[in-house]
């Protein structure tokens, strides 16, 4: 991902966001489709060919929102919490914060996304053969014969082994209702996923020695990303049983460093961000907690205000965003700090800082109990 996704619309309680690196692919798609339609339609002006790679990108775009937003309405069916989807570079993918709750439910939902993208290379098919045969515009025949291959390819592609493809979610689904245990069936699907991405990865340098560039760096980059993303997933699960029911006080710290709000930003800036190094601190008056003040919004106040404005003006109210509970849920913190982005949250019982959770505690302690222990 490039930076944070922007949301597009929302559908059934969806909401359709696209990842910057989302217009690289419009670009290129709609560049790639331009130069192919020629093969499927000779003989037409090039402006025809543009509005031709237009309306098929756009048309690439919609089969992979159905795509994932068949996986997002069947897990809806199952209880599962969906937080919507995301397009990005590769594709897209139905953002779900936790696992299945059983073995035929990853099953299910896994297989939904490759039965709507074979459903849809069959409606695309059907309207190359109508076109076709009623003797319709050649490019509405081309633009529905290539959609047609393009959701063919998408569900075989998806239907691969290879965790977290969704066919390497449903042979995890296989593993998982066979022995029972999450955690050996994901190891399984993950080392299939890693070893699947290096293949991808030979693939495309192959493609790079026989010259076929373009075609060699997209399989190379796929290649990366599936093997990164197989190998995340399985350190996500751990991650996740080892933290799952762990309440957020055991890993706060009891004694944070906090600013009264009288102080300058300079004053902040030179006495404890420079002396702490951290991003954020809580701003307090009289023992009662007022929010916090980050480095970031040090940064977006110009410099020659530093000595003029004081700390607690620039301070953020405590919002649902920025505190947890001290009985919070580690994981739900977690899953907290990377939808927002923040590295620390207060920890607050109505106007009273109880301590500060950090994202290098909660890692800290994955990786001292993944050192002295199994994580089952």
């Amino acid at each position: 991902m490039f930076g944070k996704p922007i949301e597009l619309f929302r559908i059934f309680g969806f909401a359709i966001r696209i990842d910057p690196s989302w217009l690289i692919v419009a670009i290129l798609v709609t560049w790639t489709f331009t130069r192919t339609f020629p093969a499927w339609a000779p003989g037409l002006a090039s402006s025809t060919y543009l509005v031709m790679g237009v309306a098929a990108a756009i048309g690439y775009f919609v089969s992979v929102v159905l795509h994932e937003l068949s996986h997002a309405l069947v897990a809806r069916t199952y209880g599962m919490e969906m937080r919507g989807i995301t397009l990005f570079i590769f594709g897209g993918v139905a953002e779900m914060p936790g696992e299945p709750t059983t073995a035929q439910a990853e099953f299910v939902v896994a297989a939904a996304g490759p039965a709507a993208s074979f459903a849809l290379a069959l409606a695309f098919g059907a309207g190359y053969l109508v076109a076709t045969v009623a003797g319709l515009p050649a490019p509405v025949a081309a633009i529905c014969g290539l959609l047609g291959v393009l959701n063919a390819t998408l569900a075989l592609f998806n239907l691969a082994p290879a965790f977290p493809l969704d066919g390497g979610r449903m042979l995890r689904a296989v593993l998982w209702g066979w022995s029972g245990n999450l955690r050996r069936a994901t190891r399984i699907a993950s080392g299939i996923g890693s070893g699947f991405g290096l293949l991808l990865v030979g693939l495309g340098v192959l493609s790079t020695v026989r010259g076929n560039l373009v075609s060699g760096l997209w399989f190379f980059l796929l290649g990366l990303f599936v093997r990164n993303a197989a190998q995340a997933s399985y350190q996500q699960l751990l991650l996740r049983r080892a933290l799952e029911g762990e309440p957020v006080s055991r890993f706060m710290q009891t004694d944070p460093v906090t600013v009264p709000r009288a102080i300058s930003v300079l004053d902040l800036v030179q006495g404890y961000v420079y002396k702490h190094h951290f991003k954020m601190f809580p701003v307090v008056d009289g023992g009662r907690l007022l929010g916090c003040v980050t480095t970031r919004q040090v940064r977006e106040l110009p410099r020659d205000e530093w000595d003029r404005q004081t700390v607690g003006s620039l301070a953020e109210r405590c919002t649902p965003e920025n505190t947890v509970g001290a009985d919070t849920d580690a994981m739900q913190a977690l899953a907290m700090m990377s939808r927002t982005g923040a590295s620390r949250l207060m920890v607050v019982e109505g106007d009273r800082l109880l301590g500060i959770l950090s994202l290098k505690d909660l890692l800290r302690f994955f990786s001292l109990k993944m050192e002295l222990e199994e994580v089952r």
